[in-house]
């Protein structure tokens, strides 16, 4: 607990109406007594500590609700009582078995949110649930004052003997007042019970015919409510039933007193964890309230406050500001009109701080900083005391005075109004040299003043950083925005003529105000005016940043549905390629085997109409397996017969291609060399290109070598294992034969090995008149074992 001296200043920043509210979120009187009791910490590793508890808790909470803490009720003293031996009421004994089932309800709760790992397992593992007793306590008592018929077997069958032997008693009443001898005498005919004795309403004149004892009388005194003596005993049977169950009870209550003291160590630690839970998680819902985020800790006297909002004032009139100390000074001198946000700016930095060091998320931006101080002094408000005869100003220099002898380096010292209350020459000198004093201790100091001294002081002097709560003349109303480096202006004279004052006089005092004064002024204006400009433009370069970020997040996400698209178009065209390759194996399956009858019924020779047949089943099947989509061809006519080295364009694919031989006789295909495939393709899908032929097929040789129409055309070409000049010499040979085929791709293979063959092939690729580029394969085509050639 820290001295009353620095709870003062703590009241002073109102943290005690931060705890209030935290107390109001917790489940139990202990919770909340704790959260009243907490006391800002100086240690680093202990405030860390506990940030990571609650913003633990703060993540959980968000992802799975809050624990059930409701049901916590403190029991300790019932249970060391059980524990010495003494017996507990059933109002006790329920509320030990609703502390239990809390406690069960909240380890329930953490075991469904087993997958998140949190620095409170350990207090969650110190929960050790007892259904045993709870369950025993339920099943023996049903309210404060009931007893379960089931608690015990001899209770069980007391009762049950009491419940005949009442029906016995209230059946001889029942007779009596049924009876027409006796109802004359009777008020009513009814059978009540006085004092726990079954008895009948007898009119007082007829006391005398109804032998009996009289138990209670009626206010009127005009009936006697006697017990009949052929009820007596039956009576007495139940009071002595009734006594034999009180005895009972009090020997179960013994039994459930002895088994919860047993376990009462067990209990009474589990219950003192769930007080700890309740309140870390009473932070976590006081940050959601807040929306409060994680400061950074550190010791080194640096604060860095972003978006801060004060949190006791009402979120939809609090202006966040920003605000700096300890980085590139320790002093901040804040400047500015009356009601315009400078006592709630050092406020709000000595408040976040102290809530910090409770381990208290505060409210503020992602990446805030708070340091741990030793102490944090104040001298905010009114101080004057009429008990000590006191004025305003001597009250603030008494309060000043105790912080001056305690601060020190790991002091945060705020002070509002500095040197106020006295004359202003020498309340400002006082104010420097107060100041002084303080910064020569190592403290890191936030103070409020209206005097210009102290703005000149901050200028001149290294470690001492200007700041001041903006003002817009034009409202006459404070912005309550904090800006660093810019002293504030007093705007008296702007004011005076928003509000009316003659221009005569407000000139006349701008005469009487010093030139110095006046150039200091104009200075700040100047920075003022050059803020605002800088304030503009770095709003528009924040919207540019703004809308570029949203060009490139819709960017990717374009890219990201076209990937998908593309994905969904390509796993298609597998289900499609898949069930053509299906189709297209049977079919052939289905010819072989046809085939295969043929040969045998046949003698292995086909007529000229089997043949036809197979060949057309093998076209049938060809365009069955074709999975692409043909074009319509239209009324499209050849402008003249096709030749030799035509170049045509195979219109259903868009595919070019080098006509090889034109149709001959009544046949309407021609066969056409497109790309490194040979295929028999329509007369009347093709469409003739007004192109130069790059390569006719060369007829008529006369050298005894043969045409290259007829030769097997290939497309690969073999050098594994060859040396690098045999390689080269086949290569060579390979290009030439290519060359006079019209084949315009070519697949060398050279394997990987050492890499020497692939570099001698691609060396002489490099120098060959008739390549036109070359590449190593991809994924598919061999990768780097191949190199993949294209011919002019």
């Amino acid at each position: 607990m820290p001295e009353k001296g620095l709870q003062k200043h703590a009241r002073a920043l109102e943290l005690d109406k931060i705890l209030k509210l935290l107390a109001s979120r917790t489940a139990c009187d202990d919770a909340a007594q704790a959260a009243e009791n907490l006391t800002p910490s100086t240690s680093p590793e202990e405030v860390g500590r506990c940030l990571r508890e609650t913003d633990d808790a703060y993540v959980m909470m968000a992802r799975f609700g809050a624990p059930p803490f409701g049901g916590l009720a403190n029991v300790i003293n019932s249970l060391r009582r059980a524990q010495a031996g003494g017996m507990l009421t059933m109002a006790e004994l329920l509320k030990v078995s609703g502390l239990l089932r809390t406690l069960r309800a909240v380890v329930d709760w953490r075991s469904k949110s087993e997958g998140v790992k949190s620095c409170l397992d350990d207090r969650f593992s110190m929960l050790m649930p007892n259904q045993y007793l709870e369950n025993r306590i339920n099943n023996a008592v049903l309210s404060e004052d009931e007893m379960a018929d089931s608690a015990s077997q001899a209770l069980q069958a007391i009762r049950r003997k009491i419940r005949t032997a009442s029906s016995k008693a209230r059946e001889v009443l029942d007779r009596m007042t049924r009876s027409s001898s006796y109802q004359k005498y009777l008020q009513d005919p009814i059978v009540t019970i006085r004092g726990g004795r079954f008895v009948v309403p007898v009119r007082a004149e007829y006391r005398g015919e109804v032998p009996g004892l009289v138990h209670d009388t009626s206010a009127s005194g005009s009936t006697l409510f006697v017990e009949p003596l052929s009820a007596v005993e039956l009576n007495n049977q139940v009071r002595v039933l009734q006594s034999e169950e009180q005895k009972e009870i009090e020997r179960i209550l013994m039994e459930l007193s002895a088994e919860a003291g047993s376990f009462a160590d067990t209990v009474i630690r589990g219950y003192h964890t769930a007080v700890e839970l309740n309140v870390i998680f009473a932070k976590a819902d006081l940050a959601y309230r807040m929306k409060a985020t994680l400061p950074k800790i550190n010791k080194n006297g640096r604060i860095v406050l972003k978006n801060a909002r004060h949190p006791l004032i009402n979120p939809a009139n609090v202006v966040p500001t920003n605000m700096e100390l300890g980085a590139g000074f320790d002093t901040l001198v804040i400047t500015g009109p009356n009601t315009g946000g400078k006592t709630v700016s050092i406020k709000t930095v000595g408040l976040l701080t102290l809530m910090a060091m409770c381990g208290l998320m505060i409210p503020t931006a992602e990446n805030s900083e708070i340091s741990v101080f030793d102490q944090v002094l104040v001298d905010i408000g009114d101080e004057q005391s009429i008990e000590q005869s006191l004025s305003t100003f001597s009250a603030h220099m008494t309060n000043i005075t105790g912080i001056m002898k305690k601060a020190g380096h790991g002091s945060l010292i705020l002070l509002d109004e500095l040197g106020a209350g006295t004359d202003p020459v020498e309340g400002a000198a006082l104010a420097e040299a107060i100041l002084e004093s303080l910064r020569a201790k190592g403290a890191r100091i936030a103070a409020t003043t209206h005097y210009a001294e102290l703005k000149a002081y901050a200028l001149q002097t290294p470690g001492v950083e200007n700041a001041s709560c903006e003002f817009d003349v034009e409202t006459l109303r404070p912005t309550y925005r904090l800006l660093t480096g810019v002293p504030g202006r007093s705007n008296a004279f702007a004011i005076s003529l928003r509000l009316g004052m003659e221009p005569s006089v407000v000139d006349r005092a701008r005469d009487l105000v010093s030139q110095e004064n006046t150039k200091f002024e104009d200075v700040v204006q100047s920075l003022e005016d050059s803020r605002q400009k800088l304030d503009a433009e770095r709003e528009q370069a924040r919207q540019a940043r703004v809308q570029a970020e949203q060009m490139r997040r819709d960017a990717e996400e374009k890219l990201e549905r076209v990937q998908r698209d593309a994905d969904s178009e390509l796993e298609k065209a597998r289900e499609k390629a898949s069930q053509l390759v299906a189709r297209t194996r049977a079919q052939a399956d289905a010819l072989i085997n046809e085939l295969e009858d043929m040969k045998k019924q046949h003698n292995k020779s086909l007529t000229a109409e089997q043949k036809a047949k197979m060949k057309a089943g093998m076209r049938a099947m060809e365009r069955g397996a074709d999975p692409v989509k043909k074009k319509e061809s239209g009324n499209y006519i050849l402008p003249r017969p096709l030749k030799a080295g035509d170049m045509v364009l195979i219109f259903d694919i868009d595919k070019k291609g080098t006509v090889l031989r034109p149709p001959e006789g009544n046949s309407k295909e021609v066969l056409v060399q497109a790309g490194i495939l040979q295929t028999r393709v329509p007369v009347s899908n093709l469409r003739l290109l007004n192109e130069k032929p790059q390569r006719t097929p060369i007829r008529g040789v006369t050298r005894n070598v043969k045409s290259c129409a007829t030769a097997k055309v290939t497309t690969e070409c073999d050098l594994r294992g060859q040396t690098a000049d045999e390689a080269v010499m086949n290569l060579d040979r390979f290009l030439d034969s290519a060359l006079l085929t019209g084949v315009d791709q070519l697949t060398v293979i050279h394997g990987k090995g050492t890499g020497v063959l692939r570099a001698a092939v691609q060396q002489h690729l490099k120098r060959h008149p008739s390549v036109k580029s070359y590449r190593l394969g991809t994924f598919g085509e061999g990768e780097s074992g191949v190199t993949i050639v294209e011919l002019k």
